[in-house]
Order: C-alpha cells, then sequence, then structure tokens
C-alpha cells in the first residue's frame, strides 16, 4: 500500500497494491500493521456503507463527543470526499482537502478524529464503505456547512445546488462551532 500524505498531515490518501488479471482483481483494503507502519495506529469499531444518487452532498459531518476517524473508500461509482480541520488550536485550522474516490481508481482516504468530513456524489450513484474508529452517536452529531465562505471548498459540484438532508441544510458555519 502506498500511504500518500496531503496539505493536511494527518489525512492520508492511500492506495491499495492491486492484483489483476483475466479473472478480476484483488486488494487489501486494511492490514493493520501495515497501517500502523503509516501512523494510523487506531481501531477500528464500526463499518458503515451508504447509497447515494448523483448531486447528493452528505456532511461536513462529525462528533462533538466520541468523534470519529474514518477510513472511506468508494465501492461503487464515484464521489469527491473532503475532511476539514476542525481542531481549534490547530495550525491547519479551517483548512481543507479533498481528493475524488472511485471503483475505479480504488483509493482510500484516512480522516482522523477532529476533522469534519463530507462527499459529493459525481456518478449516478454510488456506494462507500467506511470503518470508525468510534461508534456513531447522533445526539452528537453536527455539520459544518458545506458552503461555508471562510472554508471555500472547491466542490465539484454539478448544476446548481447539492442534494442535503434536512440535517445539513441548517449546517453552521465554522464561526458558530
Amino acid at each position: 500500500m502506498r500511504f500518500t500524505p496531503t496539505i493536511l498531515p494527518e489525512v492520508l490518501i492511500i492506495e491499495p497494491i492491486i492484483f489483476a488479471d483475466e479473472r478480476g482483481f484483488f486488494l487489501e483494503s486494511y492490514q493493520k500493521q501495515k497501517f500502523a507502519e503509516a501512523g494510523i495506529d487506531s481501531e477500528f469499531v464500526q463499518d458503515n456503507h451508504s447509497k447515494s444518487k448523483q448531486g447528493v452532498l452528505r456532511g461536513l459531518h462529525y462528533q462533538i463527543q466520541q468523534p470519529q476517524g474514518k477510513l472511506v473508500r468508494a465501492v461503487v461509482g464515484e464521489i469527491f470526499d473532503v475532511a476539514v480541520d476542525i481542531r481549534k488550536n490547530s495550525p491547519t485550522f479551517g483548512k481543507w482537502v479533498g481528493d475524488y474516490l472511485s471503483a475505479e481508481n480504488r483509493k482510500m482516504i484516512w480522516i482522523p478524529a477532529g476533522f469534519a468530513h463530507g462527499i459529493y456524489v459525481l456518478s449516478s450513484t454510488a456506494e462507500v464503505l467506511y470503518k470508525t474508529t468510534d461508534y456513531f452517536a447522533p445526539q452528537w452529531e453536527r455539520s459544518v456547512a458545506w458552503n461555508d465562505p471562510t472554508i471555500n471548498i472547491g466542490w465539484p459540484i454539478k448544476g446548481t445546488n447539492p442534494i442535503l438532508s434536512a440535517k445539513d441544510k441548517v449546517g453552521k458555519f465554522l464561526n458558530e462551532i
């Protein structure tokens, strides 16, 4: 596996080694020892699977208690995946990084606890699998507004407005959280 740091040093892009032949392919999506060698020594406690249609934007989510680190990959379709540093005393507070994850490129992204996370679906549908380092706690979940002008994420939006959940429609700006 290749672990590539991003402009947010704690957020890593992970590219698995793919063994392909006429039958198909095989890859390791997680291997504890290799991840630990790359500095990801977290225990994963939950696996999640979401399916969304084109134009859906999920996020930017975080939990004020029980913060979750996330290992994210798209297994169907393509998404633009974003991490935003929301750690108040961090030198990269308010900065973001994004990358394209797809069933074709098989990239993954590691987003540690302390970062807000969001995805935007580019393909007709996308299915996303992600491992988390803590359990989902809906009572602690919050959203940063996807269009916060102080963060200024370069979402590759197709059309005018993304499709948002009711919760994400009322996401707060960074200076409000």
